[in-house]
């Protein structure tokens, strides 16, 4: 048996596209998400493993990494790339809306790594690919629920990097901006903006560029970086800023 990953979030986009590129290298990949149906086709086509679970279901996820474990006891690499959307402001959104996209976006990652560390150990060097997102370095008022808890998984990304290192488990942070997947519709950004949109295949490429040189933090496109550096160099002008587009998008 070659090298062995879990890719979360595989049914369908991001998670889809490592997916068949992972297998095009030679890698087992062990498919987790909660379609089924999809999961099942995927793994028949790239000669995978379907594993259906709710990654913001802490006891699922435990029950997950003990059937895959029992099979796979070396994981060489996890990614958790499984995530929701939440495009509405705090004050409109649905509650239970908010409380899943924690769940899903910023928990689920953190129960599949504390699950699957003895297996990433067990393949040392090995490594963790988190898939949080442009959105979680700028807080955008538009969707102020899925940004935060977008920034509570790249606060857990960076946190756990520094922990793993001397386990030699080397932490990838990928920070997509706009991504034109199923999950993810992009039909209703402003022109402009649609002219930066990518496919789940550009962020897949990033991924192995990353695994293959270490790269550890990233974005795609590297040019997104200015976003992130506006506002933590000005927060106070870019949020007026973002305040008055609201007020005309409203």
């Amino acid at each position: 048996m070659g090298r062995v990953a879990v890719v979360t979030g595989a049914s369908s986009g991001i998670g889809a596209a490592l997916a068949r590129a992972l297998a095009a290298r030679g890698w087992r990949c062990v498919l987790v998400a909660r379609r089924e149906e999809r999961l099942s086709e995927l793994a028949a086509e790239i000669d995978g493993e379907a594993e259906s679970c709710d990654v913001s279901d802490r006891e699922e996820v435990e029950a997950l990494a003990a059937r895959v474990l029992e099979r796979h006891p070396r994981i060489h690499l996890l990614v958790n790339n499984a995530g929701i959307g939440a495009r509405a402001g705090f004050l409109a959104a649905d509650a239970e809306r908010i409380e899943q996209a924690v769940r899903t976006n910023y928990l689920g990652g953190v129960w599949c790594l504390r699950a699957f560390l003895p297996g990433l150990e067990a393949a040392a060097p090995s490594d963790v690919v988190n898939v949080v997102s442009v959105a979680g370095t700028i807080a955008y008022p538009r969707s102020g629920p899925y940004s935060a808890a977008k920034h509570a998984q790249l606060a857990f990304s960076r946190a756990v990097a520094a922990e793993l290192r001397p386990r030699r488990i080397v932490v990838h942070t990928v920070n997509p901006g706009f991504v034109e997947t199923e999950g993810f519709p992009q039909r209703g950004l402003p022109q402009p903006l649609r002219r930066a949109v990518i496919g789940p295949d550009r962020v897949a490429e990033h991924v192995l560029a990353s695994l293959d040189r270490g790269r550890g933090e990233t974005t795609v496109p590297r040019w997104y970086v200015v976003f992130r550096l506006a506002q933590a160099a000005s927060p106070n002008l870019l949020n007026r800023i973002l305040s008055s587009r609201s007020r005309i998008a409203s």
